[in-house]
């Protein structure tokens, strides 16, 4: 059983990774000012003073102009920064300079805070390969926010941003997999 499930979110990873490489760039524009609006719309629906986040790789939905926004309204948001335990350490952004971490994801160069950080935040964003109508995430396969996101005490929401496409109707499941509150889309914010 094991093994089917991970070859199957292999395949499917490798799927999802072409086609997000393979978007033009008018497509990654509009995307980005649609999927911006709409996750100021959720921070400001859920009042959120404080998030958590990430700072977007080229192929990903672009969550840049969003942290600009919310560091500019003065929303404080932390980025996480991989570890080598599995963990992750947290970055307040300053939206300045950037290096790379253990896994080569882009983190800020500001003061690092440990795991513990992310336990004072009123939102989590997180990545996503795939997430079914049921609110199952796939990641992409390295497990730092499962094991995060299964280890707090009080989880505030927790939304992965994804493309329109992305939101399907099941996603292979193991028994580690958390899922989501709900989704940040381009087209819109379900949820579930």
């Amino acid at each position: 059983m094991g093994e089917n499930v991970d070859a199957e979110k292999r395949a499917l990873r490798a799927e999802l990774r072409e086609r997000r490489r393979i978007r033009t760039a008018t497509e990654r524009a509009a995307d980005t000012a649609a999927l911006t609006a709409n996750l100021v719309a959720l921070t400001t629906r859920l009042g959120a003073s404080s998030l958590a986040s990430y700072l977007s790789m080229p192929d990903e939905p672009n969550t840049r102009d969003f942290l600009d926004w919310a560091q500019e309204h003065g929303t404080r948001v932390l980025i996480p920064v991989s570890r080598a335990d599995g963990l992750l350490d947290w970055a307040p952004y300053d939206g300045a300079a950037e290096d790379t971490d253990v896994l080569g994801m882009p983190t800020p160069t500001s003061e690092l805070l440990g795991p513990i950080a992310i336990n004072r935040v009123d939102l989590i964003l997180v990545p996503a390969a795939t997430v079914d109508r049921g609110g199952m995430r796939m990641g992409w396969g390295m497990g730092y926010f499962d094991k995060t996101l299964g280890s707090m005490e009080a989880c505030p929401p927790v939304y992965a941003v994804i493309f329109d496409e992305e939101l399907v109707d099941s996603v292979p499941r193991e028994r580690h997999d958390m899922p989501v509150d709900g989704v940040v889309t381009p087209g819109g914010i379900i949820t579930f």
